[in-house]
């Protein structure tokens, strides 16, 4: 199969983060989901509701670029769509399943092909998953039989990249990480979490995707030697653990809450509205829509 390069430059646009937070920094009971969409300037989003639906067996459905199998059953989703796609930026299920994406650039080639899209996968698993966990899975397995890949700006077809996902419920929330069409997950049940453009996970993770030391192995990623770090293996340039990056700076700005049990609501939004740390973006890319849950 041909592939291209990784089309990121140090001029790529970066944007779109996405938290979790838990109880004991929230109320107890209370779940709270924000996500920032940073798209390119003047691209337009629309909030979309898609109702449950049985499907015929045997029926395919059309995504943004490609076609697969459609599951029996659907669940009814409230999406933020980009107009031209399929998929999604962000969203619930009626089961109180949220999941936002991140754009990463990895040193795993991209395809040469359209394949599914991030957005494609948000919109699958929210459509596909009564728990986070479903969730999970659902986009994991799409992930690995169909690949990520295609033009993710309508006008841009050098704008490409790979995944991370947040996908959350109310008892559990998954951080989902890839590179190509293997990935990692970690767990998360209370505090706060955040993703930005980069992969954080490291060590510890909870599940993964079948053989990937091997693909690392054989690819010259890793040399087998030391604790398997998918970011640092993977993550094109680097890990960027800054303070001062939107990872480190939204991470800091969840700490001033940690284990308050006071975090709410507007708390998110104003984090959500924060333009020092560039998590509230402007310019030819900017923050298009916003989601708290």
């Amino acid at each position: 199969m041909k592939r291209r390069t990784n089309s990121k430059t140090e001029s790529s646009p970066k944007g779109c983060d996405t938290f979790i937070v838990y109880p004991p920094t929230t109320p107890k009971g209370c779940v709270i989901f924000g996500k920032n969409s940073d798209r390119p300037e003047g691209e337009k989003q629309k909030i979309a509701r898609y109702a449950a639906t049985t499907h015929d067996p045997g029926s395919m459905l059309e995504c943004t670029y490609i076609s697969i199998p459609q599951a029996i059953k659907t669940h009814s989703v409230l999406l933020s769509q980009i107009e031209w796609m399929w998929g999604c930026e962000n969203g619930a299920n009626e089961h109180g399943v949220v999941i936002g994406n991140e754009a990463v650039w990895t040193q795993v080639p991209e395809e040469n092909e359209k394949l599914l899209l991030g957005m494609d996968l948000v919109r699958l698993g929210l459509e596909r998953g009564e728990t986070s966990r479903e969730a999970l899975d659902a986009i994991t397995t799409l992930l690995e039989e169909f690949g990520q890949g295609g033009p993710c700006a309508q006008d841009d077809p050098t704008f490409t990249y790979h995944n991370s996902f947040l996908i959350a419920d109310y008892n559990e929330a998954w951080i989902l990480e890839t590179a190509g069409r293997h990935w990692v997950a970690q767990r998360w049940t209370e505090g706060a979490r955040n993703n930005s453009n980069g992969l954080t996970i490291r060590t510890e993770f909870d599940a993964s995707s079948a053989g990937i030391e091997e693909y690392s192995m054989k690819n010259k990623f890793w040399d087998g030697q030391g604790p398997f770090d998918f970011a640092a293996i993977f993550s094109e340039g680097g890990v960027d653990e800054s303070s001062t990056s939107r990872q480190g700076c939204g991470s800091k700005m969840l700490s001033k809450h940690d284990k308050s049990g006071k975090f709410n609501r507007e708390d998110m939004i104003a984090i959500l509205r924060d333009h020092g740390s560039g998590i509230c973006m402007h310019g030819s890319f900017e923050t298009t829509a916003s989601m708290v849950s």
